[in-house]
């Protein structure tokens, strides 16, 4: 491949994550990520939305931390995550959409439960999510749209060591600074950020193994209730954009500027099917087999890695479903 070529038209033809050892290289907006695994379509606790997109992979601790969360929101009277983008089979860059959720440990969640008689495969794709904002506004919380239920499931989002970030819009975090007693810790994981009214954005740290992923400035200390919110509430925020028609990074980014270990995970082999590389484990990955790591780059990476998608099943007690073809 060139140098030149644009990163997003390369890793958005990737139908399969690369047969390798999980890692993430770069940063969350200028990277890839090797060894992913796929989010089944269906669950016992959550549905992923725009199955179309085929963005429902990401780094093991990702997915499995995505299974754990819809079981124990669940267990709180949440009825079911719709899980949205993740990210593409080995990341980088997308043709649309985010700038982000490039290395695989990004993912967004609907601020809707999944519904008792699960959405059909066509439905996924037209049903969209809703606001909680006042119409017309960019951050005024619609308080008729508004329940404390959605305190509650970020709260349980934010209560995993590995989630650094959880970005929501200013009108939500506003909210809750207003509402929430008692224990305030988590909320200095909650982050104000532009759109994110019908989402919101986890986003777990760097894991072992990978050694080439940049991690990300930490959030400090306190619930993020002050100046740095009170921002959000000014005209600044929201100036028009000066050049609107500028093109967006990812239609620029090509394969040189991205770390040069991309390259390698785009020409690594793919597993032997897409089931072989859909995640099937309980509440962590399966164990690697006793094998020397795959290496990217020729080089490899300087923690040990202890997960793999392609290691066998570990038993559980019920089998996920797998993904309905059709509709």
């Amino acid at each position: 491949m060139a140098a030149s070529q644009l990163a997003k038209d390369l890793f958005g033809g990737k139908e399969l994550p690369s047969a390798e050892t999980a890692q993430s290289i770069g940063f969350y907006s200028k990277g890839c990520f090797a060894g992913g695994v796929g989010l089944p379509l269906d669950g016992p606790t959550w549905q992923v939305m725009r199955p179309s997109r085929n963005r429902n992979w990401g780094h093991p601790a990702m997915i499995a931390l995505l299974e754990r969360f819809s079981r124990d929101a669940v267990a709180d009277g949440w009825n079911g995550l719709l899980v949205g983008d993740i990210s593409q089979p080995r990341g980088g860059p997308m043709r649309t959409g985010h700038a982000s959720h490039q290395v695989g440990l990004d993912a967004d969640i609907w601020f809707g439960p999944m519904p008792s008689t699960p959405y059909s495969m066509a439905g996924r794709e037209k049903i969209g999510a809703k606001s909680l904002l006042r119409p017309g506004t960019n951050n005024v919380l619609d308080e008729r749209r508004w329940d404390p239920v959605y305190a509650r499931l970020l709260k349980r989002a934010a209560s995993y060591p590995e989630v650094e970030r959880i970005f929501v819009n200013p009108g939500i975090k506003k909210k809750l600074c207003e509402t929430v007693t008692g224990d305030r810790s988590w909320m200095n994981k909650i982050r104000p950020y532009w759109g994110h009214d019908e989402h919101f954005h986890v986003r777990i740290g760097c894991q072992p193994g990978s050694a080439g992923c940049k991690p990300q400035q930490g959030t400090g200390t306190g619930d993020g209730c002050d100046k740095s919110l009170a921002w959000w509430f000014t005209e600044e925020p929201w100036r028009p954009n000066e050049n609107p028609d500028a093109p967006k990074a990812r239609d620029l980014m090509t394969m040189a500027s991205l770390p040069k270990e991309c390259g390698a995970v785009l020409a690594a082999p793919n597993p032997p099917s897409m089931e072989a590389a859909t995640y099937r484990g309980g509440s962590a990955v399966a164990a690697a087999p006793a094998a020397p790591p795959t290496t990217i780059g020729g080089e490899a990476p300087a923690i040990p890695v202890t997960a793999s998608a392609f290691a066998p099943t570990p038993a559980i007690g019920v089998p996920l479903p797998r993904p309905r073809p059709g509709n």
